[in-house]
């Protein structure tokens, strides 16, 4: 029975390590982010006056594994999570080891659920009138106060209460009854484009609307918000996918590190003539005889369809030289050009890199259409998982 047990495991341990691709997270280098844009608040704001650098970890921390990002992210100081519902705060709250620590859940609570988020220690943000009523309800049943946060849309048209809402808030406290308002917060639309106009309009609208509300500390800026300036600041900055190595100053050097590395393996390779259809549709002609390698992911790992043609890889050894994605990229694998390596080929078994050092996750989605966010929250659940903490 043992020898059975122990095959099965080595057996699943010996596929792990052969899958289609391999995910390299490092954690090391989360925890510098957060320690980075900590510091450039900071610098920005003052020691004494800096905000507090809490963190998003909603969707599994962009798809990373929040039961993992979070431990780290509170070793490096984080005492402040953002998680976007309810079900992911009753995941991660676990993981979250200091009591002193907050978990927010962005949506709030859905109907019903207050007395849930109550009993396992979350704080809901506050987003309507109907989520106001509910939280209070449930003071008032307890016989005591319940912490919350309050939302406003200060331009964004999104969650939070408008204008209207908040103003009929202040003529009639006593729908607030039994809410302990620890933060307001709102959320900026234009955040990665600092020269937009409405960045400073939704500043002036959160000012005006959180000042009608209980005192409290306030949260305007994410990732890119942080960058702004200090009057974006307020009390509190949540960032999110700047933690995990997206840029959050598009356009310009990123400030932060990078966190993952995706390869894919060699699956086979072969050459074709000039002339040949290569891949689903006949999407791309051969110019010329050619060495082709494909690849053991795709798009149900969540490397995007509309990388096909447009994308390129790395073999480690030849960074000098950027390898074509060419044809549709499949479900479970995509084709790349290798002839321009020469006589340096590759081989079945082979790690190529299709999100690394010399292929930057922004740079890959920007090929792709889309942004870093997208991409990363889309890797999916086949690859091998590596953990690092360089």
């Amino acid at each position: 029975m043992d020898g059975q047990q122990g095959g099965g495991l080595m057996a699943m341990d010996v596929a792990a390590q052969w899958a289609g691709g391999v995910l390299t997270i490092n954690l090391g280098a989360i925890a510098a982010n957060y320690r980075l844009l900590t510091q450039i608040v900071r610098q920005a704001d003052g020691e004494s006056h800096a905000a507090v650098c809490a963190a998003a970890i909603k969707a599994d921390a962009y798809g990373l594994g929040a039961s993992l990002v979070a431990p780290v992210l509170e070793r490096a100081g984080c005492r402040d999570f953002f998680v976007a519902h309810l079900a992911e705060g009753l995941a991660i709250r676990p993981a979250i080891r200091d009591d002193a620590s907050s978990v927010f859940v962005l949506h709030g609570p859905p109907p019903g659920t207050a007395r849930d988020f109550h009993e396992a220690g979350l704080t809901p943000v506050l987003n309507s009138m109907e989520q106001i009523a509910e939280w209070r309800a449930l003071a008032k049943a307890l016989g005591h106060p319940l912490a919350a946060v309050l939302q406003v849309d200060s331009g964004m048209a999104r969650f939070g209460m408008t204008a209207m809402e908040v103003e009929k808030l202040t003529a009639d406290p006593s729908l607030l009854d039994g809410i302990s308002t620890v933060l307001v917060m709102s959320h900026l639309a234009c955040a990665d484009t600092p020269e937009v106009a409405s960045n400073h309009s939704q500043l002036a609208e959160f000012r005006r609307l959180s000042a009608l509300l209980p005192a409290a500390k306030r949260s305007l800026a994410a990732s890119s918000g942080i960058f702004l300036g200090p009057d974006w600041h307020f009390d509190l900055v949540r960032p999110g996918a700047a933690l995990y190595g997206v840029n959050p100053t598009p356009g310009r050097p990123s400030p932060v590190r990078s966190v993952v590395r995706l390869q894919a393996r060699v699956i086979q390779t072969r050459t074709v003539p000039k002339g040949q259809a290569v891949g689903y549709g006949g999407y791309f002609i051969a110019p010329r005889e050619s060495r082709i390698a494909l690849l053991g992911i795709g798009y149900g790992d969540g490397f995007l369809r509309s990388v096909s043609n447009r994308g390129t890889a790395i073999l480690p050894r030849r960074s000098d030289r950027p390898l074509p994605v060419i044809g549709r990229v499949s479900m479970d694998s995509l084709a790349i050009d290798v002839t321009d390596l020469g006589d340096d080929t590759v081989s079945a078994g082979d790690l190529i890199d299709l999100i690394g050092p010399h292929n930057p996750l922004d740079e890959v989605a920007s090929a792709a259409g889309t942004i870093g966010y997208e991409l990363l929250t889309d890797l999916g659940g086949r690859y091998h998982r590596i953990y690092t903490s360089e």
